[in-house]
């Protein structure tokens, strides 16, 4: 059911200027009749300027009136004008958020460098110029930008970063992240390198570094004045 923009607002102008019963401006409200009663006390925890339902076009005066008449008759929102939906364009971000979009930027490019600037654009609702300006670091503002994750800071949702990681990897043939082979090479002969010496130690325990610390424990152990 519909709710006033500003329910608590509206239930305090109510109870003030009409002869409406608590239940009523509850229900109409979408509120706990509690709370309703706690406004009427002025035990309410915040203080709270009325707003007139009528001036807002929420509700029509016939309607007040018809509840006013009836304590069993529920009040009927007046139904506005359709919401206009976006079909098209750059995802809409709310002002207080804007500034973070640089930071979920950056850490999407960090973290999942499959992603393309188009993709990113669309998740975050930026432009190509800026994304490149983060990339090549070329941004105004690059000192201060800190990678974030984007849906903790509310500038997409967890199922849409999903995706968007998920067909990026399928485009790039299932690799989502590229791997680092910097230290493969040196990894590679470290491990050879401790096999062959398990191999040599199995072979010939007396032999190699712990074959030689075995035999002076021993030759120690035998004359405690060897030196």
């Amino acid at each position: 059911m519909a709710q006033p923009l500003m329910p608590h607002a509206t239930a305090s102008w109510l109870v003030d200027n009409t002869s409406l019963s608590f239940e009523q401006i509850a229900e109409f409200c979408g509120l706990h009749i509690l709370e309703v009663q706690a406004i009427a006390d002025d035990t309410a925890a915040t203080k709270l300027t009325g707003r007139d339902p009528v001036r807002a076009h929420e509700v029509t005066q016939d309607e007040i009136d018809k509840g006013q008449a009836d304590p069993e008759y529920r009040l009927k929102m007046t139904k506005g004008p359709e919401q206009v939906r976006r079909t098209k364009g750059p995802r809409y971000t709310p002002v207080s958020k804007r500034q973070d979009k640089p930071d979920g930027i950056a850490w999407i490019i960090r973290n999942h460098p499959e992603i393309t600037d188009g993709a990113i654009g669309n998740l975050i609702g930026t432009t190509r110029t800026t994304i490149a300006a983060i990339r090549d670091r070329s941004h105004w503002n690059i000192g201060n930008i800190t990678p974030k994750d984007p849906v903790t800071l509310g500038l997409t949702t967890q199922r849409e970063l999903d995706a968007a990681v998920s067909k990026a990897a399928k485009a790039t043939g299932g690799e989502a992240q590229p791997t680092d082979t910097r230290l493969e090479g040196d990894r590679e002969a470290l491990i050879a390198q401790l096999q062959a010496e398990r191999t040599n130690a199995v072979r010939d325990p007396d032999a190699g570094p712990q074959g030689d610390a075995a035999s002076q424990a021993r030759a120690l152990f035998e004359d405690p004045f060897r030196r």
